[in-house]
């Protein structure tokens, strides 16, 4: 048997709504949660058309095959970044005319692959072996409204398609359970002098990579309490009586890294010669969502876990594309970008996005709208940190590191936004822009 999507009611009255408009087909991504026994779906969205097809006021009959993967997977990773920590891609839709119904599954399959891929690539962390790897593939037919649903798991290249079910439910999201965590942040990540070849962008998922290890093994505590993995996580918790709609939950999760070595645990310290380094430091504001249907601690934490990498990432990746696309002149004072949640109607559950200090709301707002297909209000939008600034300073010596593989945690320093300290030395960072631009980087900067 084949696995079972739960669908929100908004997002079948969403896709009933999409107009071919005299194009061949319109695709998009499936957003939700998957769990051991069946996926949610709460939110789909069209890819938006690139600026050329916008300018061309006369549509073509394109053929399936054309369908530009590059395009659709930039939506797809773009969009990630404005996913908390529960919610993911779980596949995509095409809706497309009848004499197209038997023509689309080899572009669709190359298609989710691709995404799959592109995501794998800039994560910190590693899928798990129990974890569920289908992903899903939605065809509908806008003459005959016919669905047709299938599966393909993307661990396996040579995957065949299996049918799913497409179930619709009203107030999928509305009683889920909310986990919200504020997290020190302290990495020191020397730039290696001694690799020419080895840039930034390597190094400084290299240092996120090592921290990704000190998060993954820490203990999180829930409310305080330090719960089974196998528990589940609304143990204990009081049931409301005789109100249909359930109160939705919300967990304070605290993070507890590890301090001191025990004395089976070897550490040695190398001599590192560097051209400078990267620091980061400051408190980021994490939230994770999960369905209510029964579920467990262990799903839970991981769902913060891995908000927490992924925000971290985002922001390093986000600067470093706007460094390099706006051509900032060097100047001491970089911005971090802030992280903005926005509501999801009629859900529990909230998107984020984010941005740089001199970005207006109206800005935020129209990217929302450009991503998600979705228009928000700008009151409904809630910047959840202080404006995070970066230094940049430069430095005529290079630096010796004394870097510790034990990974101690540095001690906090009293401060409540996120900085980012860069030194280098002045030639480096000249021969860093001159390898980018020459070997043609352009937005995805954490892949390989």
């Amino acid at each position: 048997m084949g696995r079972t999507y739960i669908v929100e009611e908004t997002v079948g009255q969403y896709l009933s709504n999409i107009n071919l408009e005299g194009k061949s087909f319109v695709s998009g991504l499936l957003i939700g949660q998957c769990s051991s026994q069946k996926d949610y779906v709460i939110l789909a969205t069209r890819t938006p058309p690139k600026e050329e097809q916008n300018e061309n006021l006369k549509p073509t009959k394109a053929k399936l095959d054309t369908l530009d993967e590059e395009w659709a997977t930039e939506h797809a990773s773009q969009v990630s970044r404005m996913l908390p920590g529960g919610l993911v891609v779980l596949g995509i839709f095409i809706i497309t005319t009848l004499e197209l119904a038997d023509d689309f599954q080899n572009a669709l399959r190359r298609l989710i692959f691709s995404v799959e891929k592109s995501m794998n690539r800039k994560r910190l962390w590693s899928v798990s072996e129990e974890e569920v790897s289908e992903r899903v593939i939605l065809h509908i037919c806008s003459s005959t409204k016919k669905l047709s649903c299938r599966t393909y798991d993307v661990r396996d290249p040579k995957s065949s398609s299996r049918p799913a079910d497409w179930k619709y439910q009203n107030r999928v999201s509305t009683s889920w359970l909310s986990l919200e965590c504020t997290i020190h942040v302290n990495i020191h990540i020397p730039l290696s002098a001694t690799s020419v070849s080895y840039t930034l962008e390597k190094n400084t998922k290299s240092g996120l990579t090592r921290w990704a290890k000190q998060i993954d093994s820490g203990v999180y505590l829930i409310n305080g309490q330090v719960k089974g993995e196998d528990c589940d996580l609304l143990e204990g918790q009081k049931k409301s009586r005789g109100n249909t709609q359930a109160t939705a939950h919300s967990f304070d999760v605290r993070v507890l890294t590890q301090l001191l070595l025990n004395s089976d645990h070897r550490s040695t310290a190398t001599v590192q010669i560097c051209s400078g380094s990267v620091n980061l430091r400051g408190n980021v504001k994490c939230r994770a969502y999960i369905h209510s249907n029964r579920p467990k601690v262990k799903d839970a934490v991981q769902a913060v876990k891995r908000d927490i990498l992924n925000t971290v990432a985002d922001r390093c990746e986000i600067l470093f594309e706007d460094l390099l696309l706006n051509e900032i002149p060097e100047k001491k004072n970089y911005e971090l970008p802030q992280r903005v949640f926005v509501p999801l109607p009629g859900s529990a559950v909230m998107l984020c996005d984010y941005k740089f200090g001199d970005e207006s709301a109206e800005e935020i707002r129209d990217h929302f709208s450009e991503m998600l297909d979705r228009e928000i209000q700008i009151e409904d939008l809630e910047i959840a940190e202080e404006v995070n600034t970066a230094c940049m300073t430069s430095s005529l010596k290079s630096e010796v590191s004394l870097t510790d593989t034990g990974d101690e945690q540095p001690e906090q320093p009293n401060t409540t936004t996120i900085g980012m300290k860069i030194q280098q030395n002045i030639g480096a960072i000249a021969a860093l822009t001159l390898a980018v631009l020459a070997a043609g980087i352009s937005f995805h900067y954490f892949s390989d």
